[in-house]
Order: C-alpha cells, then sequence, then structure tokens
C-alpha cells in the first residue's frame, strides 16, 4: 500500500511519507485505500490501550516492522494511567481526557509514537543521516514534540512558536527545554506566519544538494505528517470501548464526538476512525473567535483574509487549518485537481470556494459551533460550580459547542468531548473565568488555582518551576530559512 500525495501523482509508501513529512508538490500523505482495505475494529475494541495502538498503526502503516515494540517504548510507564486517555463522566456527558501523557496534552499521544516511527523509518530505508525536523507550534506541539525527539539519535529538532501567542506555562515549557539536539525560536507574528515559515523551508531546503551532502533530510512533527496524523485515532476507539465496558452503548451503536480544534489534525482522526468503521456519529469542530472554520462549514467558502484574534486558546488560534486538506482529497473522492486548486487559492488570494454538493456531503458527518473567550470562561466557570470538574479553555470551547449541538439533535447517543490540555497550562485564563484574581507570576498562578480548586497540578508542569530559560531566538517569519541555515551550519 502507497500514500498518495493529496495534490497529485506522488507515491511513497508509509516510511518514506514519514520521513519526507510532506510530499514534494507540498501536498500531505494520504492513504487513498483508506476504509477499503479491510480491518477488524470490532476485534480492536476488545484489546487494551498498547495493543490496540499496535493493532491500528499497522494497519495505517504497514512496513514498519514490530509495530508492538514501538509502540511499547513510546507508552509504557509514561503517561499517569495505563488507560492513556481516561473517559471521565461529568453531568450528562463524557470528557476524554488527554492530558495525561508527559506534557500534559493532547500531542503526548501522537508525539510520543512520532520518534519511534521516525527511527524505524530510516532503519527500513536504509537512511543513515540525520533527520532534521521542522515544527510549527500554536503552543502544545512544540514541547509533546520536543519532549519526543531530544536526543534521539539521528535526528535535529527545530520548533519555531509565535512570540507573545502561546500562554507563558507553554513557553517555558519550550525554552527550558534540554537537549543536544535541540532548537528553539520565537517568531514575530502569528502561528500562520510560523506555520508558512516552516512550509517554505521545506520547499526551499528539501532539494537543497548541500544538505543532502552533509547527510541531512527534512520531516516535520506537524500533522501534516502523517506519522503525527495516525497514532491520533486510537483515543477515539479508546472511548468507544471504555462506553462499551460501561454498558452505556452496545457495539455498533453510534457515538458522537465534540472535538477544539484549530489545525483539524485531531477531528481528522475521528473522521479517518470513522472510515476504519468505528461508529462515530456526528463530528463536532469547536472554534474560538478565530471562526474560520465554522464559516466553512457554514458557507463552503474557506477564508483566511481576516484579522487572527488573540485568545484564551492560543492551540486554535489559527487560520491555515492545514489538515482540511486530507479531507477535501478524501471527499472528492481524490480529485487532486480540485484540491491543489482550492489550496494555490488559499495561498494566492486567501480563500477558496469548496463545491456546494461537496460541502453537503461534509456536512453529513461535521456540525461546526465556535465560541468566544467570555462564553468559554462561562463554561469553566459553570463546569465547575455544578460538576466540580476544572477544565481549560479549549476544553470549554468543546463544553460550549456541545451544548449548542445538543439543542440540534433529537436522541441521546452518547457525547464525547476531547479534553485537550490541562487547566494548568492556562492558570490565568482559568482563575479569571473562576473569578479570582491572577498573580503576574505563572507558577504563582498555578499555586493559586490548586489552592483555590484542590485539583493538583501535573508534576511535568510543576517542575518547571525554577528551570533555567536555554532559548532566546527571535526572527521574523522571513527569517526563519536563513536561521536554520546558519544552526545547520554551526551546529545546534
Amino acid at each position: 500500500m502507497n500514500y498518495q500525495s493529496t495534490r497529485g501523482a506522488l507515491f511513497a509508501r508509509a516510511p518514506e511519507a514519514v520521513l519526507k513529512g510532506i510530499a514534494e508538490d507540498g501536498g500531505l500523505y494520504v492513504d487513498p485505500s483508506l476504509g477499503e482495505r479491510p480491518f477488524d475494529w470490532r476485534a480492536a475494541l476488545a484489546l487494551p490501550p498498547l495493543a490496540m495502538q499496535s493493532r491500528i498503526l499497522a494497519h495505517l502503516l504497514p512496513g514498519f516492522g514490530d509495530m508492538d515494540a514501538l509502540v511499547a517504548e513510546a507508552y509504557a510507564g509514561k503517561f499517569e494511567t495505563d488507560a492513556l486517555t481516561p473517559l471521565v463522566r461529568v453531568g450528562g456527558d463524557y470528557l476524554l481526557e488527554l492530558f495525561r501523557g508527559p506534557t500534559a496534552a493532547f500531542k503526548d499521544v501522537a508525539l510520543s509514537m512520532l520518534p519511534r516511527l521516525v527511527t524505524a523509518a530510516k532503519a527500513q530505508t536504509g537512511d543513515r543521516g540525520t533527520s532534521v525536523v521542522l515544527t510549527a507550534t500554536s503552543g502544545d506541539t512544540g514541547k509533546a514534540a520536543l519532549e519526543g525527539f531530544h536526543d534521539v539519535p539521528g535526528t535535529r529538532i527545530f520548533v519555531f512558536y509565535p512570540d507573545g501567542g502561546v500562554s507563558k506555562i507553554q513557553r517555558a515549557q519550550m525554552v527550558t527545554q534540554e537537549g543536544a539536539n535541540v532548537t528553539v525560536c520565537a517568531v514575530r507574528g502569528n502561528f500562520d506566519d510560523c506555520q508558512t515559515g516552516v512550509k517554505r523551508a521545506f520547499a526551499a531546503l528539501s532539494g537543497s544538494e548541500a544538505l543532502r551532502a552533509r547527510g541531512l533530510s527534512l520531516t516535520s512533527a506537524n500533522s501534516i505528517n502523517i506519522g503525527r496524523l495516525a497514532p491520533q485515532l486510537v483515543y477515539y476507539f479508546l472511548a468507544y470501548a471504555a462506553l462499551v465496558r460501561e454498558g452505556r452503548i452496545a457495539v455498533g451503536e453510534r457515538v458522537d464526538y465534540v472535538v477544539p480544534t484549530g489545525n483539524f489534525g485531531d477531528i481528522l482522526a475521528g473522521w479517518m476512525a470513522k472510515r476504519l468503521g468505528l461508529p462515530v456519529g456526528k463530528l463536532v469542530c469547536a472554534s474560538n473567535a478565530n471562526r474560520v472554520l465554522t464559516d466553512f462549514f457554514e458557507t463552503g467558502t474557506y477564508d483566511r483574509r481576516r484579522r487572527l484574534l488573540r485568545t484564551d486558546s492560543p492551540s486554535m488560534d489559527i487560520l491555515v487549518s492545514s489538515n482540511l486538506e486530507r479531507l477535501l482529497f478524501y471527499v472528492s473522492d481524490g480529485d487532486t485537481a480540485l484540491v491543489r486548486a482550492c489550496m494555490d487559492g488559499l495561498a494566492k488570494e486567501g480563500c477558496y470556494r469548496f463545491p456546494e454538493a461537496l460541502t453537503e456531503k461534509l456536512r453529513e458527518d461535521f456540525a461546526a459551533f465556535c465560541c468566544t473567550d467570555a462564553e468559554g470562561a462561562a463554561c469553566i466557570a459553570r463546569l465547575w460550580r455544578e460538576q466540580g470538574y476544572l477544565c481549560d479553555p479549549h476544553t470549554a470551547a468543546a463544553v460550549f459547542a456541545a451544548e449548542r449541538f445538543r439543542s440540534t439533535r433529537t436522541d441521546d447517543a452518547p457525547l464525547v468531548l476531547l479534553s485537550t490540555a490541562s487547566p494548568y497550562k492556562f492558570p490565568a485564563a482559568v482563575l479569571a473565568a473562576l473569578g479570582a484574581p491572577a498573580p503576574e507570576d505563572e507558577f504563582s498562578q498555578m499555586d493559586a488555582l490548586a489552592r483555590l480548586t484542590g485539583v493538583p497540578v501535573p508534576a511535568a508542569l510543576a517542575s518547571l518551576r525554577g528551570k533555567k530559560e536555554l532559548h532566546g531566538d527571535l526572527v521574523d517569519v522571513d527569517g526563519v530559512i536563513p536561521y536554520i541555515e546558519k544552526k545547520l551550519t554551526e551546529g545546534v
């Protein structure tokens, strides 16, 4: 089975697709046969978490050899619970806690696995060079990627984050990162500027003879890399299996999922799980005030020509949702010319119009709602007051969207809300939502929130206190490529 570019007839085996990260024509790698090759999803539900992940990844990413060993190396003993992503009943709904990993965010599920896939892919393809991992982050991907790749042999990792566009805790996680192969740099601008800089770097440097002569090749830790996206399917299966064990549903009954999303990878993983047979009903796209995805599903027009707002949920402060490209490929039955035209329109004009018939097809699987900071704060306060459950601003967007979605349906299928980060990654916003003053210092904010609620601070975040800042570089978006070249020349 070969992966294909969303923009043309470029193909690669799964290990090669993971190493490349992005296709030579700028497209994203997809499995054109997704959902067509038999997959026993019922048997997967009966497996324990690590075996379930191994079964799913072996199907999605053939050619990696001993997937059981790779999965065990990635996860065993590294999460707070053997369940990986525990399902918690809160009121009438369920919250899927995706933040029980080493960096307290949902990206840990994928980025614990990706470095193992990269090293295995290098072995499979005979690549003895150094893989240079280029990563743009809106907050959580950066630290999770750094945690996964630091000091991994045969790799170098660059993380670019928007200056002033992540929470203080998120920034502290990145700039204190140790590792001989690690580079972290702020970019003047927003996440889209970071993502643009990284994509330009791929286009400019992927074919560089100078880099190739030094044994250097580029890959990505963003969800544009299929090796980052594929591991995320597992928690949709984990949530479904937990509901079956609880007796809330029988195997085969529908479950709806509400997903806070910016770059569209997390929710696309749910749609891919549905293609594998999992009885996923509606996928509810929860956005913040940067409602570009909500507008797209409502109108069929994707338009990034608007001011990017900085919100209390910075991981969703995104106007170019890269993984949507994969969905356009699938829903158009692999029409690469259409996908390429849409992406060209987005790059050159800042917008594109998706055909109405295909937009209607999208609406069969997706609903979309957006949430302002004030609405999210009200959800945080209400959830704590009424249920004694503390959530972060991204999860609050899912709570808000779930309330809106519930009013549109007539049955009582379970509603699973993906809780994507610890509230302690955004203590100032959570304290404000609870009506409490927020000290200036981020660690004092965490202490204040712990005293107020009695919810313990995750060890991974508490351990940041007193750590030395190791990375203070700052560049303009046009300086990303020269910065990468300079660092690769002089060493980290």
